[in-house]
C-alpha cells in the first residue's frame, strides 16, 4: 500500500486514538502533547516508555538497522546453504488462495517486513493484495516503524498477518501473537515461521526458540490449518557447522566457508521421516485461522507429533 494510505490507518499506541499528520510529525487526536516523528518520511510510531527501542538512537541513526544486514553479494551463498524458499512460498500460496476465496482484495500485514522474506515475493507481486509492513528500522519495504508488542493499528483491520523469522527476536512472543490476533478480522489467517534449533543470530536481539508443540501452543487462539517442520535436521546441522567453525577460528567467514563445503547435508532433510524431523528441526511453521477460544492446555500433549510418542 502507499505510505500515505497507511498513515490513515495508524493509531496512537498509547491512547488508541487516530493520528493526524502535522508537518513532519503525527499528532494523537486524544492528546495533542503526544507526537511521533518521521525519519526519511517514515513515521516512527513507538511508545518508547514501554519498549526496548531507543528513541535517541533511532533518530540519531536515521532509523538504521541495529544489526548488520546481509549484503546482496552474499545472496549466492544463501541459495546453496539456506532453507529453500519453495517451502515458504508454497505455504504462502496456500494462504493467498484461502484469502482470495473469501475477499476480492485482501489486506496483509507483515510484522518484521524490513526486507522481503524467504518465499514472500508472491504477496508483493499480486496486484489485488494490499500489503502493509513495518519493522524497527527504515527500509523501502515498510510504511512505518513500530514495536511489534504494541502495533499502532486498529482492531480487526487485516485479513492475514505474516510473522516470518520474527518471534525469536521479540521479548514477549505471547504478546506479539496476541497483537496479531487483535489485528485480524474474524477467521483471518496467520502464517508464522520460527526457529527451533538454531544458534543465536542478530546478536542482542535474539531471545527465544520454539519446538513444534510450543509453537502450536503459542498460537493456541488459532484454528490449526497446517503446521510442521520448515527446515529439518540436515539444515540444522549446517547451522551447527557454521557456528562451530566460526567459534574455532574466531571468524564469521570461516563458518560460512565450512557451511558451503557441507551444503549437501540439507538434502538429507527429505530422507528423514517427519516424526524424527520434528524432534530436531531447524525451524517450524504454523498456518492458522483466528478463533475466539483457545485450545485447552492439556490438548498440547496430544498434539505432539515427534518420534518419542
Amino acid at each position: 500500500m502507499d505510505r500515505d494510505q497507511v498513515i490513515g490507518l495508524l493509531q496512537c499506541p498509547r491512547t488508541g486514538s487516530v493520528l493526524i499528520a502535522e508537518g513532519d510529525t503525527l499528532r494523537a487526536e486524544a492528546d495533542t502533547a503526544i507526537r511521533y516523528r518521521r525519519v526519511h518520511g517514515i513515521p516512527v510510531v513507538v511508545d518508547f516508555d514501554r519498549s526496548i527501542l531507543d528513541e535517541t538512537g533511532i533518530l540519531a541513526s536515521a532509523a538504521a538497522s541495529p544489526v548488520r544486514r546481509r549484503r546482496r553479494s552474499e545472496s549466492w551463498l544463501r541459495r546453496w546453504v539456506a532453507t529453500p524458499a519453495k517451502h515458504s512460498a508454497s505455504h504462502v500460496l496456500r494462504l493467498l488462495e484461502r484469502l482470495k476465496a473469501k475477499t476480492d482484495r485482501p489486506r496483509i500485514l507483515v510484522i518484521g517486513g524490513g526486507s522481503i522474506g524467504n518465499g514472500l515475493q508472491a504477496i508483493y507481486d499480486d496486484p489485488v493484495v494490499d500489503v502493509v509492513g513495518f519493522d524497527i528500522y527504515a527500509s523501502e519495504c515498510i510504511q512505518f516503524i513500530a514495536d511489534a508488542h504494541a502495533v499502532p493499528l486498529a482492531d480487526a483491520s487485516f485479513d492475514a498477518v505474516i510473522v516470518q523469522a520474527v518471534l525469536e527476536h521479540v521479548l514477549d512472543p505471547v504478546q506479539v501473537v496476541g497483537e496479531a490476533h487483535r489485528l485480524l478480522r474474524p477467521g483471518g489467517l496467520v502464517y508464522a515461521e520460527t526457529p527451533f534449533m538454531q544458534q543465536v543470530h542478530e546478536g542482542a536481539y535474539d531471545f527465544t526458540r520454539f519446538t513444534d508443540s510450543g509453537h502450536r501452543y503459542l498460537f493456541r487462539r488459532f484454528e490449526l490449518i497446517d503446521a510442521g517442520v520448515l527446515s529439518g535436521p540436515g539444515t540444522q546441522l549446517l547451522w551447527s557447522i557454521d557456528y562451530f567453525f566460526r567459534g574455532l577460528f574466531r571468524s564469521r567467514t570461516a563458518g560460512k566457508v565450512f557451511k558451503l563445503l557441507f551444503f549437501w547435508l540439507r538434502w538429507f532433510d527429505v530422507l528423514i521421516p517427519q516424526p524424527y524431523a520434528v524432534d530436531a528441526a531447524g525451524a517450524v511453521y504454523f498456518l492458522g485461522a483466528r478463533q475466539e477460544e483457545a485450545i485447552p492446555a492439556r490438548a498440547i500433549v496430544d498434539y505432539y507429533r515427534g518420534a518419542q510418542r
